[in-house]
């Protein structure tokens, strides 16, 4: 089962951070590999998204339920259904002085066993490759002027 753990500083207060990450449907405005994020139900700490990403010309789909913890600025996720057999993480902001670290943990299972070997680590380099991009674009836009 790959785990990916990327994190990055950012030069804000995370309460600039954590209204950014919270409106996923707005990620694909930003962040290429994603084609679209829908909400489908929200309530008041949490939200069912479906997500469409293109990775490398192969459409990947989800469903997923997000928790926000607002008063830690801390976001847990784990897809109900979709095209990998597990895939759940967490967005963790941690400040500094003079800004933010932002972690995303991605833990996933491509689920099929015979080609798990030879998949898993090509996909584990592209799932950090693809929260590096991530975390990158948040930084952009965050640090952007006003």
């Amino acid at each position: 089962m790959p785990y990916v753990e990327v994190s990055l500083p950012v030069y804000c207060e995370r309460q600039k951070v954590y209204p950014l990450l919270k409106e996923m449907e707005k990620y694909p405005e930003f962040m290429p590999d994603l084609v679209s994020v829908e909400v489908m139900e929200r309530t008041e700490n949490t939200t069912v998204t479906k997500w469409v990403s293109n990775v490398d010309g192969r459409i990947i789909k989800w469903t997923e339920k997000d928790i926000f913890d607002d008063e830690n600025m801390h976001i847990a996720y784990q897809q109900i259904e979709g095209d990998l057999k597990k895939f759940q993480g967490e967005w963790i902001l941690t400040p500094f002085d003079g800004g933010t670290e932002i972690k995303l943990t991605v833990d996933f299972e491509f689920g099929i066993p015979m080609i798990a070997g030879l998949l898993n680590p090509i996909l584990k380099k592209k799932v950090r490759l693809n929260s590096e991009n991530m975390l990158n674009a948040i930084k952009e836009k965050v640090e952007m002027p006003a």
